[in-house]
C-alpha cells in the first residue's frame, strides 16, 4: 500500500521563532531569579553580609549568579580549615527543573 499526501503549510516561522525565544529568555530570567532568592535564603547567616551580597544577572538565555562579599566561594566549597556550607549548588538543584515550565508558561 501507498500513501502520498501533501500538505501544505502556513506557518509563521520568524514570528513563531520570535515568541519562543522571547518565552525562553522570559523563563530563563524568572528561573536565575528563583535561584538566586533561595541563594540568599539558604546562605550561612552570621552576619548576613554574605546573604545581601548575592547578585544575578540574566541577559537572552545567559545567566549568572555570585556573590560579591569576597567569601562566598569559601562558604560554598569550604577550605582546608571550615567545612563546606553549600548554598548554591543546593538552590541550583532545587529550581533548575523550572526552567521548562517558566518558559511554557510564558508561551501560553
Amino acid at each position: 500500500m501507498k500513501l502520498d499526501a501533501k500538505i501544505q503549510l502556513n506557518l509563521k516561522t520568524k514570528e513563531a521563532q520570535g515568541a519562543v525565544r522571547k518565552a525562553a529568555e522570559l523563563g530563563m530570567k524568572d528561573t536565575i531569579v528563583d535561584i538566586a532568592n533561595d541563594a540568599i535564603k539558604g546562605s550561612p547567616k552570621r552576619t548576613g553580609n554574605n546573604a545581601r551580597s548575592i547578585q544575578y544577572e540574566a541577559k537572552e538565555l545567559e545567566g549568572s549568579i555570585y556573590s560579591t562579599s569576597g567569601y562566598g566561594g569559601y562558604l560554598e566549597t569550604g577550605t582546608v580549615k571550615m567545612a563546606a556550607r553549600p548554598y548554591f549548588r543546593p538552590a541550583l538543584d532545587r529550581n533548575i527543573g523550572k526552567l521548562p515550565e517558566n518558559i511554557k508558561r510564558h508561551l501560553e
